[in-house]
């Protein structure tokens, strides 16, 4: 069993920044990836940056609406991802939500999942 506690949303102006962390705790041996998904009303979860660590390597994946904004990295010691989130846009307003599996991909959903921190944008 894998626990994830996410932290660091807010309220943030239209062009500013902001760091979101995820915490994994449990059998964290198990689990070879993480990353962050959005869900904003109305709409479905969706993507939006993963970092995947299997074989020695250290891979990550980021979608469209987000690359050369959004920066995931992680912290080995700490069983730590962070999302740096910069020239944040009204669009980008969602419910954030941490993931942990062996592997992230975008066509089956991980196993294990954080509460979710709240990520509101004004313009």
């Amino acid at each position: 069993q894998v626990q994830l506690v996410e932290s660091g949303g807010a309220l943030v102006q239209a062009g500013g920044s902001l760091r979101l962390s995820c915490v994994a705790s449990g059998r964290t041996f198990s689990i070879y990836a993480m990353g962050w998904f959005r869900q904003a009303p109305g709409k479905e979860r969706e993507f939006v940056a993963s970092i995947n660590w299997d074989w020695n390597t250290s891979r990550t994946r980021y979608a469209d609406a987000v690359k050369g904004r959004f920066t995931i990295s992680r912290d080995s010691a700490k069983n730590t991802v962070y999302l740096q989130m910069n020239s944040l846009k009204p669009e980008d307003t969602a419910n954030y939500y941490c993931a942990a599996d062996k592997a992230i991909t975008t066509t089956a959903p991980p196993q294990y999942w954080g509460q979710g921190t709240q990520v509101t944008v004004s313009s």
